[in-house]
């Protein structure tokens, strides 16, 4: 297995126009939402980060394939969570398949494994996964892992190496600030494997 893993591959629909994010090194970058069904029937809608030019392929309404790697930023507004989750879009080309939301990652723990249980009484772990990128930087990636993986997964240390298959999900949940509830919505991956182990040498 290797130690540095960042793969996304979300194949969806784009629902509203490309909105200019930021600008860097003199490149500008534009978000973009895309639907993606589950096979339950329900859906994520998730960030997309684009570079420009945009491609042909991105307007609204179009089902396209976007490859490319989960990146994390810090909020410095102040609103909302302290971590901001996106694809960032490496290619995107039209498609006209079924829905698909794959991430392989792998990375270093960087946060001890809390593991809990959900009111039903179902096991479930959280994890923040360091997977590094150029320039000696990293992506801090939300991770939940369930049942008898979130058991295996709790077991391991900071500074261990995991690497894990899943998708790249939004949830939304209400948070109360100043006595007023607000929507808002989480990012994370949730777990569907674990890949293997490196092996000892």
């Amino acid at each position: 297995m290797e130690q540095i893993r960042n793969e996304v591959e979300l194949c969806g629909t784009i629902t509203a126009p490309p909105v200019f994010s930021h600008e860097n090194h003199g490149v500008k970058f534009y978000s973009v939402s895309l639907w993606v069904e589950r096979l339950s029937g329900q859906s994520d809608t998730l960030p997309i980060l684009l570079r420009a030019p945009l491609p042909a392929a991105v307007e609204v309404g179009a089902r396209v394939r976007v490859l490319g790697q989960l990146r994390s930023f810090n909020n410095k507004s102040g609103l909302g969570s302290r971590l901001i989750l996106t694809v960032y879009a490496m290619t995107v080309e039209p498609w006209a398949d079924a829905p698909v939301n794959r991430v392989i990652l792998c990375g270093t723990l960087c946060k001890t494994p809390v593991l809990r249980r959900t009111p039903l009484g179902r096991s479930i772990c959280d994890v923040m996964l360091a997977v590094g990128r150029r320039y000696g930087r990293a992506d801090y990636l939300p991770v939940i892992v369930w049942g008898q993986l979130a058991q295996t997964v709790s077991h391991k240390i900071v500074g261990d190496i995991l690497g894990i298959e899943g998708r790249f999900q939004s949830r939304v949940y209400t948070k109360v600030i100043d006595g007023v509830p607000q929507q808002r919505t989480a990012y994370e991956v949730s777990v569907m494997h674990l890949l293997e182990e490196p092996s000892p040498d």
